[in-house]
C-alpha cells in the first residue's frame, strides 16, 4: 500500500474513510467466498479461515497506518483487492481435500493475484503516489502469499517439507534483523533480485497445475530455492560489508 501525501493520492475525510475501504476488502472476500461455495462446494471451514486471514490483514493495516484519518489512494486498493484474494488462497489450506480436487481454482486465483502484483505498482507511479509504507505492504503481502503456496504444494504432495524454505526465507531475514539490525537496511534495486523473484514466483505458480508432477516440481523448485539462497546471501553480504562502524 502507499502512503499517499500528494497529487490526487491524498484522501482527506477522516477515520470512516479508511474503515469503508477496509470494510469494502471484506466484502470482496465475502463476495470471493460465496462465489466458492455455490459454484465450487468450498467447505465452510475455508471460508472462516479466509475470513479470519482477512480480518488478521485489516488489523495490520489499521496497526501500521499511523494516521487512521487518510484512506488508502488508488495503489493501496490495488493492493487490497490482491490481498482479499491472497486471503481466499489461505482460507483454503484449512481444506485440503478441496484444494486437490480443485488446483486449477487455486492456481487462476493465485495467477490473478500475482498479476495485480504488478498492477499496483504501475497505479502508485502513475499516480505519483509511491511510498515507503506502500512499499513495505506490497512486499509483505508478496513474501505471505509465497508462504501459501509454498504450504499449498506441499498439501499437493508436489514438494517435500523443504519447499516451505522458500516461503520461510523472508521471515527468517526478518527474525535475523534483531540480532543483526544492520540487516534492517535498505538494499539498493537490483535486477538480479527482481529475475530471481520472477523465476521464484512462476515455478511455485506452474508447480500448481495438475499436469506438473513431482519429479518436474521438483526440478523447478529445487533451482528457485538454489537462486533464492544466493540473492539473499549476496544482499547479506553487502549489508555487512557497508554496515556502520563504531
Amino acid at each position: 500500500m502507499a502512503m499517499e501525501q500528494g497529487g490526487s493520492c491524498v484522501r482527506r475525510g477522516g477515520l470512516p474513510r479508511l474503515w469503508l475501504e477496509l470494510a469494502g476488502g471484506f466484502g470482496g472476500v465475502v463476495a470471493l467466498l460465496a462465489l466458492a461455495m455455490t459454484t465450487l462446494a468450498l467447505p465452510a471451514g475455508a471460508a472462516w479461515a479466509a475470513g479470519a486471514v482477512s480480518l488478521a490483514i485489516s488489523a495490520l493495516i489499521l496497526h501500521f497506518r499511523r494516521d487512521p484519518c487518510d484512506g488508502l489512494g488508488p495503489a493501496n486498493r490495488v493492493t487490497l483487492a490482491r490481498a482479499a484474494l491472497v486471503a481466499v488462497l489461505a482460507g483454503a489450506l484449512a481444506a485440503p481435500e478441496w484444494v486437490d480436487a480443485h488446483p486449477v481454482a487455486i492456481a487462476i486465483v493465485a495467477a490473478i493475484a500475482l498479476l495485480l502484483d504488478g498492477v499496483d505498482g504501475w497505479v502508485a507511479r502513475r499516480w505519483r503516489c509511491e511510498s515507503e509504507f506502500g512499499a513495505r505492504f506490497d512486499m509483505e503481502l508478496d513474501a505471505f502469499l509465497i508462504l501459501v503456496l509454498c504450504v499449498h504444494l506441499l498439501a499437493m504432495d508436489k514438494a517435500g517439507p523443504w519447499v516451505l524454505a522458500i516461503g520461510a526465507m523472508r521471515y527468517a531475514f526478518v527474525a535475523a534483523m534483531r540480532p543483526w539490525p544492520w540487516l534492517e537496511r535498505p538494499l539498493p534495486d537490483s535486477l538480479r533480485r527482481k529475475l530471481v523473484c520472477v523465476w521464484q514466483v512462476a515455478s511455485l505458480l506452474l508447480c500448481l497445475l495438475p499436469a506438473i508432477g513431482g519429479v518436474l516440481a521438483a526440478a523447478l523448485l529445487v533451482p528457485a530455492l538454489v537462486l533464492l539462497a544466493w540473492s539473499f546471501a549476496v544482499d547479506v553480504r553487502w549489508l555487512y560489508r557497508t554496515r556502520p562502524r563504531r
